[in-house]
Order: structure tokens, then C-alpha cells, then sequence
């Protein structure tokens, strides 16, 4: 795994961004942004290339799946939904390359990091 891949977190809790960000910094990746929804986070695309998108589903005022809609058009970076919702078949169908259910510890995101990547 490169751990100087740019990463963006996505979600419009900035508890769960900071917990998920220092799970990542854990798992040794340093490079990393947040967007407080999916608005905010196609501005961020527009400023720099991302290696991996980890993202929330449910969020305002752009959901996680016209966000994941919007960002396909743009670019096949691979994407991990993380939500606390059973919406899988949907995510995979809006373009998501692995799904990640809350609550998740480091080792299932490591996972799920790893599946998405391949």
C-alpha cells in the first residue's frame, strides 16, 4: 500500500472525519483532506488528485450518491462508502468500489482500503 496516497474523507460530521482521519494516520497515511459533503468535495477535486475517496452515504446539502454519480463522471479514483445504513446495493450501483459499515475499527478499514486499491 502507498501511504503517501492522497486521500479524501467525505462526511458531514467532523467528529466522525477527525476519527476516521486518525485511523488512517495509524494505518501510516499522512496525505490526507476532508469535505464536509459532497458539494464541498468535487471543489476539492477541482484543486488536486486524489488516490482514494473514503465517503459518508447520507449527507446534505449533496448525498453520497449523487456525489459518487458526480465524481464518475470525472474520475475512476477508487471510492469506499462508509455508512451506517444497509444501503450496499445502491452504493455499488452510484459507483463505490468497496463498502464500509459504521462502526468500523482500523483493521476493517484496512480492509476495506485494500479492496478498493486492488
Amino acid at each position: 500500500m502507498d501511504l503517501s496516497l492522497p486521500i479524501l474523507i467525505v462526511d458531514d460530521s467532523q467528529t466522525v472525519r477527525l476519527a476516521i482521519s486518525k485511523q488512517l494516520q495509524s494505518l501510516g497515511f499522512s496525505n490526507i483532506d476532508q469535505a464536509a459533503d459532497g458539494e464541498a468535495a468535487l471543489k476539492c477535486f477541482e484543486q488536486r488528485t486524489y488516490g482514494l475517496v473514503l465517503s459518508d452515504w447520507e449527507m446534505q446539502p449533496m448525498g453520497g450518491e449523487e456525489f459518487l454519480k458526480a465524481l464518475r463522471l470525472k474520475s475512476k479514483v477508487p471510492i469506499i462508502l462508509i455508512t451506517g445504513t444497509t444501503t450496499r446495493g445502491t452504493s455499488w450501483l452510484a459507483g463505490a468500489n468497496a463498502y464500509l459499515a459504521k462502526p468500523f475499527n482500523e483493521r476493517d478499514l484496512e480492509k476495506a482500503i485494500k479492496s478498493a486499491l486492488a
